[in-house]
Protein backbone atom coordinates (compact mmCIF):
# COMPACT_ATOMS: atom_id res chain seq x y z
CA UNK A 1 0.00 0.00 0.00
CA UNK A 2 2.88 2.35 0.80
CA UNK A 3 4.40 1.87 -2.64
CA UNK A 4 1.02 2.46 -4.25
CA UNK A 5 0.58 5.76 -2.43
CA UNK A 6 4.08 6.85 -3.44
CA UNK A 7 3.05 6.48 -7.07
CA UNK A 8 0.35 9.10 -6.54
CA UNK A 9 2.75 11.79 -5.46
CA UNK A 10 2.43 15.18 -7.11
CA UNK A 11 4.26 15.39 -10.42
CA UNK A 12 6.64 18.32 -10.46
CA UNK A 13 6.61 20.75 -13.41
CA UNK A 14 9.28 20.30 -16.04
CA UNK A 15 9.37 23.73 -17.73
CA UNK A 16 9.43 27.35 -16.63
CA UNK A 17 5.99 27.84 -18.17
CA UNK A 18 4.53 25.09 -16.00
CA UNK A 19 6.08 26.67 -12.91
CA UNK A 20 4.77 30.18 -13.54
CA UNK A 21 1.02 30.83 -13.52
CA UNK A 22 1.45 34.57 -12.96
CA UNK A 23 -0.08 35.48 -16.31
CA UNK A 24 -2.22 32.42 -16.87
CA UNK A 25 -6.00 32.29 -16.72
CA UNK A 26 -5.71 29.71 -13.92
CA UNK A 27 -4.18 32.38 -11.67
CA UNK A 28 -7.08 34.79 -11.90
CA UNK A 29 -5.23 36.95 -14.40
CA UNK A 30 -6.89 40.19 -15.44
CA UNK A 31 -5.45 39.75 -18.93
CA UNK A 32 -6.37 37.21 -21.62
CA UNK A 33 -4.22 34.11 -21.56
CA UNK A 34 -1.72 33.77 -24.38
CA UNK A 35 0.70 31.11 -25.47
CA UNK A 36 4.34 31.79 -24.83
CA UNK A 37 6.78 30.89 -27.57
CA UNK A 38 9.88 32.14 -25.83
CA UNK A 39 11.49 28.73 -25.54
CA UNK A 40 12.19 29.39 -21.87
CA UNK A 41 12.79 25.99 -20.37
CA UNK A 42 16.48 25.47 -19.77
CA UNK A 43 18.38 26.34 -16.64
CA UNK A 44 21.08 28.99 -16.98
CA UNK A 45 23.20 30.72 -14.42
CA UNK A 46 23.01 34.50 -13.91
CA UNK A 47 26.42 34.88 -15.51
CA UNK A 48 25.27 33.10 -18.67
CA UNK A 49 22.32 35.43 -19.07
CA UNK A 50 24.17 38.74 -18.87
CA UNK A 51 24.47 41.04 -21.85
CA UNK A 52 28.03 41.54 -23.11
CA UNK A 53 29.11 45.16 -22.72
CA UNK A 54 30.37 47.01 -25.75
CA UNK A 55 33.29 49.40 -25.99
CA UNK A 56 31.02 52.36 -25.40
CA UNK A 57 29.67 50.84 -22.19
CA UNK A 58 26.21 50.30 -23.71
CA UNK A 59 25.18 46.75 -22.88
CA UNK A 60 21.86 46.92 -24.76
CA UNK A 61 21.70 44.92 -28.00
CA UNK A 62 19.69 46.56 -30.76
CA UNK A 63 16.57 45.05 -32.29
CA UNK A 64 18.15 45.49 -35.70
CA UNK A 65 21.03 43.19 -34.79
CA UNK A 66 21.10 39.89 -36.61
CA UNK A 67 19.46 37.20 -34.42
CA UNK A 68 22.42 34.87 -34.64
CA UNK A 69 24.58 37.46 -32.89
CA UNK A 70 22.13 38.13 -30.07
CA UNK A 71 22.77 36.34 -26.78
CA UNK A 72 20.19 33.68 -25.96
CA UNK A 73 18.30 34.96 -22.93
CA UNK A 74 16.40 32.45 -20.83
CA UNK A 75 14.88 32.28 -17.42
CA UNK A 76 16.27 29.85 -14.89
CA UNK A 77 14.25 26.66 -14.59
CA UNK A 78 15.98 25.93 -11.29
CA UNK A 79 14.70 29.20 -9.83
CA UNK A 80 11.21 28.77 -11.28
CA UNK A 81 10.86 25.23 -9.91
CA UNK A 82 12.20 26.18 -6.48
CA UNK A 83 9.75 29.06 -6.09
CA UNK A 84 6.89 26.99 -7.52
CA UNK A 85 7.37 24.43 -4.76
CA UNK A 86 7.46 27.18 -2.15
CA UNK A 87 4.35 28.99 -3.42
CA UNK A 88 2.44 25.72 -3.54
CA UNK A 89 3.57 24.78 -0.04
CA UNK A 90 5.86 21.94 -1.08
CA UNK A 91 3.34 19.59 -2.73
CA UNK A 92 5.57 16.53 -2.19
CA UNK A 93 6.32 17.51 1.40
CA UNK A 94 6.61 14.51 3.72
CA UNK A 95 5.53 14.96 7.29
CA UNK A 96 8.38 14.42 9.70
CA UNK A 97 8.20 11.26 11.80
CA UNK A 98 10.37 12.86 14.46
CA UNK A 99 8.83 13.96 17.77
CA UNK A 100 7.35 17.47 17.83
CA UNK A 101 10.44 19.18 19.17
CA UNK A 102 9.56 22.64 17.79
CA UNK A 103 13.22 23.64 17.93
CA UNK A 104 12.68 26.77 15.82
CA UNK A 105 9.93 27.95 18.15
CA UNK A 106 11.98 27.14 21.24
CA UNK A 107 14.89 29.10 19.80
CA UNK A 108 12.61 32.11 19.33
CA UNK A 109 11.35 31.71 22.88
CA UNK A 110 15.00 32.03 24.00
CA UNK A 111 14.96 28.53 25.50
CA UNK A 112 17.69 26.99 23.33
CA UNK A 113 20.67 28.51 21.49
CA UNK A 114 21.34 28.17 17.81
CA UNK A 115 23.72 25.38 16.85
CA UNK A 116 26.68 25.26 16.37
CA UNK A 117 27.47 28.73 17.77
CA UNK A 118 25.60 28.40 21.06
CA UNK A 119 24.07 31.89 20.76
CA UNK A 120 20.59 32.75 22.06
CA UNK A 121 18.13 34.85 20.09
CA UNK A 122 18.13 37.69 22.62
CA UNK A 123 21.89 38.09 22.29
CA UNK A 124 21.56 38.38 18.52
CA UNK A 125 18.76 40.94 18.74
CA UNK A 126 20.41 43.11 21.39
CA UNK A 127 24.13 42.84 20.60
CA UNK A 128 24.38 42.19 16.88
CA UNK A 129 22.40 45.15 15.60
CA UNK A 130 24.82 47.43 13.79
CA UNK A 131 27.63 44.86 13.96
CA UNK A 132 27.75 44.56 10.18
CA UNK A 133 30.98 42.57 10.06
CA UNK A 134 29.48 39.84 12.23
CA UNK A 135 26.24 39.78 10.25
CA UNK A 136 28.18 39.58 7.01
CA UNK A 137 30.71 36.90 7.86
CA UNK A 138 28.74 34.59 10.15
CA UNK A 139 26.88 32.07 8.00
CA UNK A 140 25.15 29.92 10.60
CA UNK A 141 22.54 32.25 12.10
CA UNK A 142 20.39 33.02 9.05
CA UNK A 143 18.81 29.52 8.94
CA UNK A 144 17.78 29.87 12.59
CA UNK A 145 16.47 33.43 12.31
CA UNK A 146 14.44 32.63 9.19
CA UNK A 147 13.42 28.96 9.23
CA UNK A 148 11.82 27.21 6.25
CA UNK A 149 10.36 23.85 5.38
CA UNK A 150 13.52 23.07 3.43
CA UNK A 151 17.09 22.34 4.42
CA UNK A 152 19.60 25.18 4.34
CA UNK A 153 23.38 25.30 4.47
CA UNK A 154 23.44 24.94 8.25
CA UNK A 155 22.59 21.28 8.73
CA UNK A 156 22.22 21.84 12.48
CA UNK A 157 19.19 24.03 11.82
CA UNK A 158 15.84 22.23 11.80
CA UNK A 159 13.25 22.47 9.06
CA UNK A 160 9.86 23.89 9.95
CA UNK A 161 6.87 21.60 10.16
CA UNK A 162 3.25 22.54 9.53
CA UNK A 163 2.39 22.00 13.19
CA UNK A 164 5.28 24.17 14.29
CA UNK A 165 4.22 26.94 11.91
CA UNK A 166 0.75 27.00 13.45
CA UNK A 167 2.21 27.07 16.96
CA UNK A 168 4.67 29.83 16.01
CA UNK A 169 1.95 32.02 14.52
CA UNK A 170 -0.08 31.77 17.72
CA UNK A 171 2.84 32.66 20.03
CA UNK A 172 3.14 36.41 20.57
CA UNK A 173 6.63 36.34 22.05
CA UNK A 174 7.99 34.42 19.06
CA UNK A 175 6.27 36.77 16.59
CA UNK A 176 7.64 39.82 18.38
CA UNK A 177 11.19 38.51 18.17
CA UNK A 178 10.71 37.44 14.56
CA UNK A 179 9.80 41.01 13.55
CA UNK A 180 12.80 42.26 15.54
CA UNK A 181 15.01 39.84 13.58
CA UNK A 182 13.52 41.09 10.32
CA UNK A 183 14.22 44.69 11.34
CA UNK A 184 17.78 43.69 12.28
CA UNK A 185 18.47 42.30 8.81
CA UNK A 186 16.81 45.23 7.05
CA UNK A 187 19.13 47.57 8.95
CA UNK A 188 22.07 45.48 7.77
CA UNK A 189 20.91 46.06 4.19
CA UNK A 190 20.40 49.82 4.64
CA UNK A 191 16.62 49.69 5.04
CA UNK A 192 14.30 50.55 7.91
CA UNK A 193 10.96 49.00 8.80
CA UNK A 194 8.56 51.91 9.11
CA UNK A 195 5.54 50.37 10.76
CA UNK A 196 3.60 47.24 11.63
CA UNK A 197 2.21 47.00 8.10
CA UNK A 198 5.56 46.16 6.52
CA UNK A 199 6.25 49.50 4.85
CA UNK A 200 9.96 50.11 4.30
CA UNK A 201 12.31 52.92 3.29
CA UNK A 202 15.98 53.74 3.04
CA UNK A 203 17.78 54.07 6.36
CA UNK A 204 20.08 57.00 7.18
CA UNK A 205 23.20 55.06 6.14
CA UNK A 206 21.68 53.60 2.99
CA UNK A 207 24.47 54.72 0.64
CA UNK A 208 27.15 52.76 2.48
CA UNK A 209 24.94 49.71 2.97
CA UNK A 210 23.58 49.67 -0.60
CA UNK A 211 27.13 49.82 -1.94
CA UNK A 212 28.00 46.80 0.16
CA UNK A 213 24.80 44.98 -0.82
CA UNK A 214 25.42 45.61 -4.51
CA UNK A 215 28.86 44.00 -4.24
CA UNK A 216 28.11 41.26 -1.69
CA UNK A 217 25.81 39.12 -3.78
CA UNK A 218 25.67 36.12 -1.46
CA UNK A 219 23.22 38.26 0.53
CA UNK A 220 20.71 37.82 -2.30
CA UNK A 221 20.34 34.17 -1.24
CA UNK A 222 19.71 35.36 2.30
CA UNK A 223 17.05 37.81 1.12
CA UNK A 224 15.27 35.05 -0.78
CA UNK A 225 15.22 33.00 2.40
CA UNK A 226 13.95 35.95 4.45
CA UNK A 227 11.10 36.53 2.00
CA UNK A 228 10.14 32.86 2.08
CA UNK A 229 10.21 32.79 5.87
CA UNK A 230 8.01 35.88 6.08
CA UNK A 231 5.36 34.01 4.14
CA UNK A 232 5.67 30.84 6.18
CA UNK A 233 5.31 32.57 9.53
CA UNK A 234 2.34 34.80 8.74
CA UNK A 235 3.84 37.95 7.19
CA UNK A 236 3.08 37.45 3.51
CA UNK A 237 2.00 41.09 3.29
CA UNK A 238 5.52 42.28 4.19
CA UNK A 239 7.06 40.90 1.00
CA UNK A 240 5.73 43.26 -1.68
CA UNK A 241 6.94 46.52 -0.07
CA UNK A 242 10.48 45.15 0.19
CA UNK A 243 10.52 43.72 -3.33
CA UNK A 244 9.11 46.96 -4.73
CA UNK A 245 11.84 48.96 -2.98
CA UNK A 246 14.51 46.71 -4.48
CA UNK A 247 12.96 47.11 -7.96
CA UNK A 248 12.91 50.86 -7.55
CA UNK A 249 16.51 51.03 -6.38
CA UNK A 250 17.86 48.68 -9.06
CA UNK A 251 15.85 49.87 -12.08
CA UNK A 252 15.19 53.57 -11.43
CA UNK A 253 17.88 54.75 -9.05
CA UNK A 254 20.65 52.41 -10.22
CA UNK A 255 21.84 51.99 -6.64
CA UNK A 256 21.56 48.17 -6.76
CA UNK A 257 22.13 47.28 -10.42
CA UNK A 258 23.66 43.89 -9.62
CA UNK A 259 20.45 42.83 -7.89
CA UNK A 260 18.17 43.02 -10.93
CA UNK A 261 18.43 39.37 -11.89
CA UNK A 262 17.81 38.09 -8.37
CA UNK A 263 14.79 40.35 -7.90
CA UNK A 264 13.10 39.19 -11.10
CA UNK A 265 14.08 35.52 -10.93
CA UNK A 266 13.65 34.98 -7.21
CA UNK A 267 12.29 37.79 -5.03
CA UNK A 268 9.14 38.50 -7.05
CA UNK A 269 8.26 34.83 -7.26
CA UNK A 270 8.30 34.31 -3.50
CA UNK A 271 5.01 36.24 -3.48
CA UNK A 272 2.07 33.86 -3.44
CA UNK A 273 -0.64 36.13 -4.82
CA UNK A 274 -0.46 36.19 -8.64
CA UNK A 275 -2.18 39.59 -8.79
CA UNK A 276 0.60 41.16 -6.70
CA UNK A 277 3.30 39.50 -8.79
CA UNK A 278 1.68 40.95 -11.90
CA UNK A 279 1.70 44.44 -10.41
CA UNK A 280 5.39 44.18 -9.57
CA UNK A 281 6.32 42.74 -12.97
CA UNK A 282 4.40 45.44 -14.84
CA UNK A 283 6.31 48.02 -12.84
CA UNK A 284 9.60 46.28 -13.63
CA UNK A 285 8.78 45.96 -17.33
CA UNK A 286 8.05 49.67 -17.56
CA UNK A 287 11.56 50.54 -16.32
CA UNK A 288 13.65 47.58 -17.49
CA UNK A 289 16.39 48.29 -20.05
CA UNK A 290 16.71 47.07 -22.71
CA UNK A 291 12.92 46.82 -22.79
CA UNK A 292 12.76 44.11 -25.45
CA UNK A 293 14.88 41.80 -23.28
CA UNK A 294 12.34 41.65 -20.46
CA UNK A 295 11.64 37.92 -20.03
CA UNK A 296 9.12 37.85 -17.22
CA UNK A 297 5.90 38.58 -19.06
CA UNK A 298 3.23 39.09 -19.90
CA UNK A 299 3.70 36.66 -22.78
CA UNK A 300 3.17 38.25 -26.19
CA UNK A 301 0.13 37.50 -28.28
CA UNK A 302 0.88 35.15 -31.13
CA UNK A 303 -0.08 35.95 -34.69
CA UNK A 304 -0.37 33.73 -37.74
CA UNK A 305 2.01 34.09 -40.64
CA UNK A 306 0.94 33.51 -44.24
CA UNK A 307 2.18 29.95 -44.00
CA UNK A 308 -0.04 29.38 -41.03
CA UNK A 309 2.86 29.00 -38.60
CA UNK A 310 2.69 30.86 -35.32
CA UNK A 311 5.02 33.82 -35.02
CA UNK A 312 6.54 34.11 -31.56
CA UNK A 313 9.64 35.48 -29.96
CA UNK A 314 12.13 33.73 -32.20
CA UNK A 315 14.98 31.36 -31.51
CA UNK A 316 16.90 33.84 -29.41
CA UNK A 317 14.37 33.68 -26.64
CA UNK A 318 14.19 37.50 -26.63
CA UNK A 319 10.79 39.04 -26.95
CA UNK A 320 9.45 42.54 -26.94
CA UNK A 321 6.90 43.28 -24.23
CA UNK A 322 3.28 43.08 -25.29
CA UNK A 323 1.52 46.45 -25.50
CA UNK A 324 -0.35 47.38 -22.36
CA UNK A 325 -3.92 48.68 -22.81
CA UNK A 326 -4.54 52.19 -21.57
CA UNK A 327 -6.94 50.98 -18.92
CA UNK A 328 -4.30 48.66 -17.55
CA UNK A 329 -1.67 51.38 -17.60
CA UNK A 330 -3.86 53.66 -15.51
CA UNK A 331 -4.20 50.98 -12.84
CA UNK A 332 -0.79 49.41 -13.37
CA UNK A 333 0.48 49.93 -9.84
CA UNK A 334 -2.79 50.12 -7.94
CA UNK A 335 -1.15 48.37 -4.99
CA UNK A 336 1.76 50.81 -4.82
CA UNK A 337 2.18 54.60 -4.90
CA UNK A 338 4.43 56.25 -7.47
CA UNK A 339 7.47 57.23 -5.42
CA UNK A 340 10.57 57.16 -7.56
CA UNK A 341 13.66 56.52 -5.46
CA UNK A 342 11.81 57.30 -2.23
CA UNK A 343 11.88 53.77 -0.85
CA UNK A 344 8.55 54.21 0.99
CA UNK A 345 5.87 51.72 0.08
CA UNK A 346 2.36 50.64 0.93
CA UNK A 347 1.62 47.03 1.76
CA UNK A 348 -1.51 45.04 0.96
CA UNK A 349 -3.75 42.53 2.75
CA UNK A 350 -2.08 39.39 3.97
CA UNK A 351 -2.55 36.46 1.62
CA UNK A 352 -2.98 34.10 4.54
CA UNK A 353 -1.47 30.69 5.08
CA UNK A 354 -0.66 27.94 2.66
CA UNK A 355 -4.08 26.41 2.96
CA UNK A 356 -5.43 29.48 1.12
CA UNK A 357 -2.95 29.55 -1.75
CA UNK A 358 -2.57 25.98 -2.96
CA UNK A 359 -3.02 26.22 -6.70
CA UNK A 360 -2.50 29.99 -6.34
CA UNK A 361 -6.22 30.58 -6.07
CA UNK A 362 -7.50 34.04 -5.23
CA UNK A 363 -10.74 32.71 -3.77
CA UNK A 364 -11.67 34.63 -0.67
CA UNK A 365 -9.58 37.70 -1.49
CA UNK A 366 -11.48 40.61 -2.96
CA UNK A 367 -9.45 43.03 -5.12
CA UNK A 368 -7.95 45.88 -3.17
CA UNK A 369 -9.71 48.50 -5.27
CA UNK A 370 -13.17 46.95 -5.06
CA UNK A 371 -15.99 47.45 -2.59
CA UNK A 372 -15.88 49.83 0.34
CA UNK A 373 -12.81 48.41 2.02
CA UNK A 374 -10.11 50.68 0.60
CA UNK A 375 -6.47 50.81 1.61
CA UNK A 376 -7.16 51.69 5.24
CA UNK A 377 -9.52 48.80 5.64
CA UNK A 378 -7.10 46.48 3.87
CA UNK A 379 -4.35 47.34 6.33
CA UNK A 380 -6.71 46.81 9.26
CA UNK A 381 -7.63 43.40 7.84
CA UNK A 382 -3.95 42.50 7.53
CA UNK A 383 -3.15 43.66 11.03
CA UNK A 384 -6.03 41.67 12.41
CA UNK A 385 -4.87 38.51 10.66
CA UNK A 386 -1.28 38.81 11.80
CA UNK A 387 -2.00 40.10 15.29
CA UNK A 388 0.63 42.74 14.69
CA UNK A 389 -0.47 44.62 17.77
CA UNK A 390 2.23 42.68 19.56
CA UNK A 391 4.90 43.62 17.01
CA UNK A 392 8.25 44.91 18.12
CA UNK A 393 8.51 48.65 18.66
CA UNK A 394 10.10 50.31 15.66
Amino acid sequence: MGNLLDNWRFKEPSTVEECDSTWGSDSGSDEPAAEDDSGISDSVSPAESEWPAGNNGDSSPKLTDSPEFLPKMKRSFYAARDLYKYRHCYPNYKKSRQPKEYRNLRFYLNKIPLVPDGIYIEEILTRWRGDYDKLEHNHTYIQWLFPLREQGLNFYAHELTQDEIKEFQSTREAKRRFLAAYSLMLDFYGIKLLDKSGNVARSSNWQERFHHLNESQHNYLRITRILKSLGELGYEAFKAPLVRLFLEESLLCNTLPNMQHSILEYFVYTIRRPAVRRQLLRYARRHYRPAHAFLWGPPPKRSKSRSGASVGAGSSGIRAPAPTPETQRRGEMSFFPASACSGTLVSYPDAGGCQDVVGESLDGYAPLASGMVGLEGALIMMLDRNDCSEAVSL
